[in-house]
């Protein structure tokens, strides 16, 4: 039995690659110190043996016993909520948590897939966005915290292919939704759907013209899950290129929960990007992958995840403790 490590297991994504993993006949190591994932994502696996669960922080040396053939790097806070109030905590992971996976796949002679993004790109100058575009970031700016980390994660990731032969794989994922997203997270699909749910106002930063394209989670968990196999060591965007204005995708929640809110609209954040739009023309190509959900049908099963949580959950707002997590 293959034996697979994954880190930010609890998180939305990671639990959702457990899933898949165990699906497909592998031992999995879960790994996450819960300062952004839930247990409530990985409760399901608590009973099947051939799931272990290691509470740890990547950025601390990582010891696993035996031998070990597939590594997923997707520890990281991935929400502005989270990585404005831990900005130390978001440039430690991706660097010094990327550099001890990195070790551990070199002793192991694994093969590493990291987690990048779609930020390493910035507030695009190209559209729609390509992997040989370098991007436009601000490396000063509040943001800069999770696209620099990202930056330099993929690039101490090609380090260690080119100077010490690692076995590594990098995705770029665009904006993904799905079940197991945490609504209050600060992100629009959550944040417009728990606004909706609560009988509240849908907010709008800026004045509505930028652009996302939304990923559902079984889509991007199958890119990953071939991108992984693949022979392919540079980035690969992993997204949907179904592009939709964030004015157009409130009215379409309205729409879709049924409700009669109006839209209100405040200060864009600094250098939130403007346009998001995967070129998925490499993953085509080498993986014969592009997303199968329409935006329909997976927002509807988004929602109906959303309606099933508890009213203490609805109405919860994040007040995370940090504070054990943050050290110098």
């Amino acid at each position: 039995m293959k034996k697979v490590l994954i880190t930010g297991a609890a998180g939305f994504l990671g639990s959702h690659l457990c899933d898949r993993f165990l699906l497909e006949g592998f031992y999995v190591i879960g790994m996450d110190n819960f300062i952004t994932g839930d247990k409530k994502n990985i409760k399901q696996l608590k009973s099947n043996p051939n799931f272990e669960f290691i509470e740890h922080d990547v950025t601390e040396h990582i010891s696993i016993e035996g031998e070990l053939h597939y590594i997923l790097h997707f520890a990281s806070p991935a929400s502005p909520i989270d990585y404005l109030k831990i900005p130390i905590q978001t440039l430690k992971v991706g660097s010094l948590g990327t550099h001890n996976l990195l070790g551990l796949a070199k002793a192991k002679k694994a093969r590493l897939l990291i987690a990048s993004t779609s930020e390493v790109y910035g507030d695009p100058l190209v559209h729609p966005q390509t992997e040989d575009y370098y991007g436009n970031v601000n490396t000063i700016g509040p943001r800069g915290v999770y696209d620099e980390a990202k930056r330099f994660q993929e690039s101490i990731t090609m380090a260690y292919h080119r100077f010490h032969g690692v076995e590594t794989r990098i995705v770029r994922i665009f904006n993904t939704y799905g079940p197991r997203m945490r609504l209050n997270d600060g992100r629009v699909i959550p944040a417009f759907m728990g606004q909706a749910l609560r009988g509240e106002d849908l907010t709008i930063f800026g004045d509505g013209s930028q652009t996302r394209s939304f990923c559902y989670i079984d889509d991007q968990v199958e890119g990953i899950f071939r991108l992984l196999f693949s022979d392919y060591v540079y980035p690969v965007n992993i997204g949907n290129p179904n592009e939709i204005s964030i004015s157009d995708f409130a009215e379409e929640i309205i729409k879709l929960t049924n409700t009669d809110q109006k839209v209100i609209y405040k200060d864009l954040p600094v250098n939130d990007p403007m346009q998001r739009k995967p070129d998925i023309s490499l993953a085509k190509k080498l993986l014969d992958w592009e997303p199968k959900t329409q935006r329909e049908e997976g927002m509807l099963k988004t929602f109906e995840y959303f309606k099933s949580l508890s009213q203490e959950d609805l109405f919860k707002r994040e007040h995370r403790d940090f504070s054990k997590h943050i050290k110098i």
